[in-house]
């Protein structure tokens, strides 16, 4: 990156260090699902965006953090911090369990196989009612103060983009690279991609795990169905592919967009919001399937660690 580039980073993140000093709670309430968005939409990039394996079940991820945090705070008595921290734990060993016999499939097979693994870790938090709450979930006391978690967020969803400017700028990322363009092609030329998909696989996994701890925290009460939906998953997709994939700043874009796209549509039409939000994620689909930062890219020759 240009040292501009740096120095303006610096700044958005300085007034955003500042901000909850000088805004409501509803804009501190706001930013913190932006930046949970923002990690999620960065996590599902670090796989399907550098090595083309669509993946339909992240929010499993993102729900096996959440319920490791409830659980450690409720049973164990954990600090919200480090049992949000070891959401990342199971998610990781969710990730390597599963990781390995399903990347070994392609295509659409790949992305069936992640949606079947979220409907099985919803069922099976269901099925363990003693442990988990089943259908009830788990409550939790009330924060006292949100600004805690506004920081957690941010630093989940800062690290997550940095994490992707690392990957994209290493030999790391230039081979989950030559994964999506041409897997054959990548395993011919002595590149282990069995090892090197699992790797960004794990990677992909730990932010979700991290989030879903916070956010359990944040929320104080967790159900199996609020936390497994699928639409988290997709949104999550849509907001990835509305940037761009593939890049540093796509998965931040689409989602600060997206976010704010929703919360004005649902301010404003209330009972046709979903059906607005449909309609820009068809629009997306058909007339921006590189994203609006891979389209910049192609036009201007924009680097492409962006």
């Amino acid at each position: 990156m240009k040292p501009l580039t740096w120095g303006i980073g610096l700044l958005v993140l300085a007034a955003l260090a500042i901000m909850p000093f000088f805004v409501t709670s509803y804009i501190v309430s706001f930013t913190i699902q932006t930046f949970m968005w923002v990690a999620l939409a960065g996590s599902w990039n670090l796989i399907s965006g550098f090595t083309g394996y669509v993946s339909f079940g992240h929010v499993a991820f993102f729900g096996t953090g959440a319920y490791t945090g409830a659980l450690l705070i409720s049973k164990a008595g954990w600090p919200w911090l480090p049992a949000g921290l070891a959401g990342s734990v199971t998610a990781a060993a969710l990730a390597l369990l599963i990781g390995y016999p399903c990347l070994r499939l392609k295509g659409p097979y790949f992305a069936i196989a992640m949606l079947g693994l979220n409907e099985v870790v919803r069922a099976l938090i269901s099925y363990f009612e003693d442990f988990t709450g089943g259908g009830s979930g788990i409550s939790l006391p009330p924060i006292l103060s949100i600004e805690p978690v506004y920081y957690a967020m941010g630093l989940s969803a800062v690290s997550v983009t940095l994490l992707t400017y690392v990957i994209i700028t290493s030999q790391f990322g230039l081979r989950l690279l030559s994964i999506r363009e041409d897997e054959i092609a990548a395993e011919a030329m002595g590149i282990n991609t069995a090892r090197l998909k699992l790797y960004a696989f794990l990677l992909s996994a730990v932010f979700p795990g991290i989030v879903g701890g916070f956010y359990a925290w944040y929320a104080s009460h967790i159900e199996p169905l609020g936390t497994f939906p699928l639409l988290t998953t997709i949104t999550m997709i849509i907001m990835c592919l509305f940037g761009g994939k593939g890049t540093v700043w796509g998965p931040v874009l689409g989602a600060v967009l997206l976010s704010v796209f929703q919360e004005l549509v649902w301010a404003r039409f209330l009972f046709v919001h979903q059906a607005l939000f449909g309609a820009l994620i068809v629009a997306v689909v058909l007339l921006l399937p590189k994203g609006i930062l891979g389209v910049l890219q192609e036009r201007y020759r924009l680097p492409r660690a962006i």
